[in-house]
């Protein structure tokens, strides 16, 4: 291949020469093979330069001016790189077509380097965007231990910093020669196979490719190989034995071009008359009889096996030396006017200047003498058993990134991923680990949503909308409350329907059978209110359900306030009631707690205590109709705030307060006989009522339940309404109904009659009357405490029992020495 491009060099030469570019000018040149050699390298250099046989010794080389005004070469930078010093003290202009060392930029230290490609800076950049092109992120890199290989990797790593990562780093040594290079290759190898990384990236000569890929195929290894420019464009490589089996091969080539007539001159290569040429001797040979294929090919094999379009960099090269020549020559279409034996140095100048077109594309040095067009990106094609290397996109340095031809688009499909980590899935976000390219995925927060993968960030759902944890999209947020269609508030309204039933029934029951010993003994009047409240009370809970409003929220809480407020008030009353009839035995405390047994003043008492307490509380901060988002989840609670929570917390803590007074009062007058006392279910419905909203208050503090309050209270209201309903009101309409044989004053004190009997016979104390007798003399010498007849009774009772009070016994005892006369 370099024979070829040498030719490519002369044909253009030639073809200088037989234009009118350099009018009266003809170019020169002559060729040495260093052998990849830097010190062989250097000997050349010295024959090329050379005055009489020798380089001077100078102290001012301004004025030195050797046979060869220019230089070019070296193929590998390391070559390069050892003429570039020694050319940096003659000045003399070097330009290469393949030497792509970062460090040759460095005008400082090499000053007259030039070169017609990029430098591996943006080979480096172009590597990255390949890899990130296919979403490769994980890899590994083998190096060769030369200038070349050091700087390549060098810019890659920068370049890849944060983008692309590194599973393993192996460097190879250079010469082929080194006494380890294999066992170097062999550890390469195990790395390769034992690594995660499913691409490598090889900065390599040719040459050790070749053993590395053997390595490979003794394993059956394959993965996805880039290629660096020193092996990238190499055609024997494609012709590797079993090189289909090691995988995809992708690289860089410089741009490629076509050499006009270039074809045809080496088809028609031969030697000038006389001369003696031993390359195109040994090129002939290959052309006309094959002898190193194993069967005979014709002319167009032989050129096909070799790549053509890489010898135009040569071309290039020669035209920006021959376009800096005319510039210091002072050339017009037919002369030349400046002296030709000059300086190198000046050429060096001309050179740096030169914006020339060539066969369509323009050319120039940048400040550090490279080229900066861009990359053919190149892929090695199954081609039967071997390979073809065919450009598939193109990378311009301009635009910075990697362009895949259409027609190969289809790669992206076959190729394989090589992530440190699984690509995240929409809906999730990259959370990043100490390694910059690994990382977990971690699905986006509440409000939050990705639509794409691999994403590093999630994005905010706009106003009025949110989204589910790990949502690929926002969703518009629905309220929620209590509508009038969904099962549970259809169950409140039921149960509300039902209480206010019994309510009504229970009001007639009372009413018609109002002259009944129940119903006097329950007390008509205090049961009315009674059933006024739990009517207020059983409304309340209708007023949950709906859309809340300001007022609604007001009203829900101040009607169910005030309502039970009444009801329990109610009960008070009972209870203090009885509870004065067990002070019986205790006629100076019972004669002056008498005295606030004042019913209708008690209610109007208690519920205008709780009526000043719900006004501060809708004064100073009523509840209002609030929305609240617990956060998660796709929808918004539309609740009743309860605005002051010590304005909430007096209203109920005062009705708690209520009932625990009507069961202390109640619990007290227990002894009390039930024929004439309602104890049993005073306490039984209070212990309801604090049991329920016990319930109710860790509920209503704990703020993740915030949206379940009104749930809950309309609930405990409808549980309390039915406490008092079953306890105060149901027995009481059943005894009305089915019992009514049995209501009568009576028999209610034929079986008092019979009870005192008893204790009266358990005390030695023989009754001989029957039970109508004693009940009204007893009646008619004990006066009553009150009018109210229930509690006439109950005192009754506690005189019959007689066993603290020496006026009933006496009574009695006379009664039946008179009877036994």
């Amino acid at each position: 291949m370099t024979f070829v491009q040498s030719l490519g060099a002369i044909h253009t030469v030639e073809e200088i020469n037989n234009s009118n570019f350099l009018p009266g000018i003809k170019l020169g040149y002559k060729i040495c093979d260093p052998c990849a050699s830097p010190t062989k390298a250097l000997h050349c250099l010295e024959h090329l330069l050379a005055i009489n046989g020798s380089l001077p010794a100078l102290l001012d080389y301004s004025d030195f001016c050797p046979p060869s005004k220019a230089i070019m070469g070296e193929r590998y930078s390391e070559l390069s790189i050892a003429i570039a010093k020694l050319l940096s003290l003659y000045l003399v202009p070097q330009v290469s077509t393949s030497s792509s060392s970062p460090v040759l930029s460095d005008k400082l230290r090499y000053p007259s380097f030039m070169r017609v490609i990029p430098s591996d800076v943006y080979q480096a950049q172009a590597l990255v965007k390949l890899m990130s092109h296919f979403s490769w992120n994980w890899v590994g890199v083998v190096y060769g231990d030369d200038d070349y290989g050091r700087g390549a990797y060098q810019s890659f790593m920068e370049e890849s910093q944060g983008k692309i990562c590194a599973d393993f780093e192996k460097v190879v040594p250079h010469y082929l020669d080194q006494v380890d290079v294999d066992k170097y290759i062999q550890e390469a190898a195990n790395a390769i196979r034992s690594s995660s990384a499913n691409v490598t990236l090889l900065i390599l000569k040719p040459q050790l490719v070749e053993k590395l890929f053997k390595e490979m195929i003794k394993t059956n290894t394959s993965r996805v190989w880039i290629a660096s420019d020193a092996w990238s464009m190499f055609r024997p490589l494609t012709q590797m034995k079993d090189i289909n089996k090691v995988g995809p091969i992708f690289g860089f080539s410089f741009s490629l071009g076509n050499i006009p007539g270039f074809e045809d001159y080496l088809r028609n290569l031969r030697p000038t008359p006389g001369g003696k040429n031993d390359f195109i001797e040994e090129y002939q040979q290959l052309r006309l009889n094959c002898s190193l294929w194993p069967s005979n090919c014709t002319t167009d094999d032989v050129l096909y096996a070799v790549e053509l379009r890489e010898a135009y960099r040569e071309r290039v090269a020669i035209y920006a030396i021959a376009h800096g020549l005319r510039e210091l020559l002072k050339c017009n279409d037919t002369t030349c006017s400046s002296e030709t034996n000059f300086p190198p140095w000046q050429l060096v100048a001309s050179m740096r200047r030169v914006n020339f077109t060539l066969d369509g594309n323009s050319y120039f040095f940048n400040e550090n003498g490279d080229f900066t067009d861009g990359y053919d990106v190149i892929m090695w094609k199954e081609n039967n058993e071997e390979r073809m290397i065919e450009p598939v996109g193109k990378f311009l340095i301009k635009k910075g990134d990697v362009e895949i031809f259409s027609e190969y688009h289809w790669i992206n499909e076959t190729l394989l991923s090589s992530s440190c980590s699984q690509f995240c899935q929409p809906g999730t976000v990259k959370k990043q680990s100490n390694i910059t390219c690994c990382y977990r995925c971690v699905p986006c927060d509440v409000g939050y949503y990705t639509n794409a993968s691999d994403q590093s960030e999630c994005l905010k759902c706009p106003d009025g909308q949110s989204s589910l944890k790990g949502a690929i999209q926002c969703e518009i947020v629905k309220e929620q409350y209590l509508f009038w269609t969904d099962g549970y508030p259809i169950t409140l309204l039921a149960a509300t329907a039902i209480g206010l039933l019994l309510v009504l029934v229970s009001s007639i029951l009372f009413c018609v059978h109002r002259n009944t010993m129940v119903i006097k003994k329950a007390d008509g009047t205090m049961s009315g209110f009674m059933l006024l409240g739990l009517t207020a009370s059983f409304i309340s809970v209708i007023m949950f359900i709906g859309r809340p409003n300001e007022h609604l929220c007001r009203a829900q809480q101040a009607v169910y306030s005030l309502g039970f407020t009444l009801c329990v008030s109610c009960i008070l009353v009972k209870a203090f009631r009885t509870f004065l009839a067990f002070l019986v035995f205790n006629p100076q405390k019972q004669h002056e707690l008498k005295k606030l047994y004042k019913p209708l003043i008690i209610l109007v008492l208690l519920t205008g205590a709780q009526a000043i307490i719900l006004l501060f509380w809708l004064i100073l901060k009523s509840p209002y109709p609030d929305t609240l988002w617990p956060g998660s989840g796709l929808i918004k609670y539309v609740i009743c705030n309860e605005g002051s929570i010590a304005g909430f917390g007096a209203m109920h803590g005062y009705i708690a307060l209520l009932a625990f007074i009507c069961f202390f009062l109640a619990f007290k007058g227990r002894k009390v006989p039930q024929d004439f006392n309602e104890t049993g279910v005073i306490i039984f419905s209070m212990l309801i009522h604090l049991f329920v909203w016990l319930c109710f208050i860790p509920i209503y503090i704990d703020r993740n339940r915030t949206e379940q309050r009104h749930i809950v209270q309309a609930s405990a209201i409808l549980a309390s309404n039915y406490g008092i309903m079953f306890c105060h009101f149901l027995p009481k309409c059943y005894v009305v109904l089915w019992e009514l044989s049995e209501n009568s004053r009576a028999i209610i004190l034929g079986r008092l009659t019979r009870r005192i009997r008893d204790e009266m016979v358990s005390a030695d104390i023989a009754v001989v009357t029957v039970s109508s007798i004693i009940c009204e003399e007893v009646s008619a010498e004990i006066s009553p405490v009150s009018k109210d007849p229930a509690l006439k009774s109950v005192e009754l009772f506690h005189a019959e029992r007689g066993g603290a009070e020496q006026t009933v016994t006496h009574r009695v005892q006379t009664r039946r020495r008179h009877i036994t006369k």
